[in-house]
């Protein structure tokens, strides 16, 4: 039994000091480790609503975002609509303009084309008249080679003259 005592002193005193020790810890450790706890708990906890509510704030700059993609898609398609639109005017336009441009152009030509027409056509009168006189001429020279033939065409051409036209 020896033996025990020893043990037993021992298992005594070292009772005794966990008996001391966890009392100190009881009245100054556990509160301060349990403040601890509980603020990094606390810490935690708000640390998870505000990653939840940047996730919330994430998804719903994501939504904007698509919703923004989605109009800018919208917008260029209505631009490019009008573009299309605004070069489909200009193509008419210019053709508009070019066939304007092509019918003064021929109507220019068609009174050139009248000008030089009219002027062939009184050349060529000039030039039958001045054959016609010269003919004219000719005749009337053989025909009225004597004086008395002369003054009686002449007195006829007067007659016809003064005379108002019978047509």
């Amino acid at each position: 039994m020896s033996l025990l005592l020893p043990d037993s002193g021992l298992l005594f005193w070292m009772f005794l000091s966990f008996g001391i020790v966890f009392v100190i810890l009881a009245k100054y450790g556990f509160p301060v480790i349990i403040k601890m706890v509980e603020g990094r708990k606390t810490y935690i906890d708000q640390s998870l609503e505000v990653a939840r509510e940047a996730n919330a704030q994430l998804s719903k700059l994501k939504e904007e975002g698509d919703a923004l993609v989605a109009a800018a898609n919208k917008e260029q398609g209505r631009i490019l609509r009008e573009a299309m639109e605004e070069r489909d005017k200009i193509v008419h336009e210019a053709r508009k303009q070019a066939e304007i441009a092509a019918q003064k152009e021929l109507d220019a030509v068609k009174q050139q084309i009248q000008i030089e027409k009219d002027e062939a056509i009184r050349d060529i009168r000039r030039q039958v008249a001045v054959l016609s006189v010269d003919i004219a001429e000719k005749v009337l020279r053989k025909n009225l080679a004597d004086k008395d033939a002369q003054m009686g065409m002449i007195d006829r051409m007067l007659d016809e003259v003064l005379t108002p036209n019978k047509n």
